[in-house]
């Protein structure tokens, strides 16, 4: 098995530029870095040198679905990370990609410029006992059963998930699975454990540490991330910044893609410009 992570630049094959800023996107759970396809043209379309944007399939999908990583952890997939890229960038995480990009600016400040995330959560599990909102356990339970007996129709039946609350529901969820599904799919086993790290991290506690500049992005029709715990996170982070978008589901990059596009290089170039 491969063990180093591919990483894809935009324009396609392009070398990391020194006088560019990086942008680091990180998918979310069973999908791959093909969900940003939209995010990239429109950026290439824009013209606008002053950041690369770079995508890295996590271990176990798409381009790096050679990468045998054991244990499946949010340490390991970072160690991973640090080794491809080297110097200083702005981490954006979507979902599952979200607590990725928040352990990279915990355990390795020095290389994280910003961190972004989008429909993310630091604990994505409900909690009733303590007003958390989240995705139900019995969920995320039947998706694993599920995952024991096809592959395929979980993904299908997450990404309906993600859809739902989206004013275009039918053309969202056939544009994620159409992007998705033009690379490999994860295998059985990389799906279970990336599963579990979902369900199991628990980073509340810890965005207290986080000093770099750090922007939250929600929607609010999202059925994963409920907008109830906008507000709890504001107080577990109280230096950064969020936004949250009418009318969105769980990809406002796909759904909301012009006003997300315009939101995020806005706020950046007020930190970087």
């Amino acid at each position: 098995m491969a063990n180093n992570l591919k990483i894809s630049t935009f324009p396609p094959n392009s070398t990391i530029k020194k006088s560019s800023i990086p942008i680091i996107l990180l998918h979310g759970w069973g999908l791959n870095s093909g969900v940003w396809q939209q995010l990239l043209t429109l950026h290439n379309e824009n013209k606008d040198n002053n950041y690369q944007v770079i995508t890295i399939d996590l271990p176990g999908f798409g381009l790096n679905s050679a990468v045998d990583m054991k244990p499946y952890t949010l340490t390991n997939i970072c160690h991973h990370i640090a080794q491809v890229i080297e110097q200083p960038a702005i981490y954006l995480g979507w979902s599952l990609g979200g607590l990725v990009a928040t352990e990279m600016a915990l355990k390795y400040p020095e290389k994280v410029l910003a961190l972004i995330t989008v429909a993310s959560s630091p604990y994505f599990v409900e909690q009733t006992s303590e007003n958390w909102s989240g995705i139900k356990e019995n969920i995320l339970n039947n998706f694993h059963q599920q995952l024991a007996k096809d592959t395929a129709k979980t993904i299908s039946g997450f990404l309906k998930i993600q859809a739902m609350g989206s004013p275009h529901i039918r053309q969202d969820l056939k544009l994620i699975t159409r992007l998705v599904m033009e690379h490999p799919l994860p295998s059985q086993k990389t799906l279970a454990d990336s599963l579990t790290l979902l369900s199991d991290c628990d980073l509340r506690l810890a965005l207290a540490s986080i000093k770099q500049p750090f922007l939250r992005l929600y929607g609010n029709n999202d059925s994963l991330v409920p907008k109830a715990i906008i507000d709890k996170v504001n107080h577990l982070t109280k230096n950064s910044e969020q936004h949250s978008f009418e009318h969105a589901s769980h990809a406002p990059f796909i759904s909301h893609l012009n006003d997300f596009y315009s939101v995020l290089f806005s706020w950046l170039n007020t930190k970087f410009n």
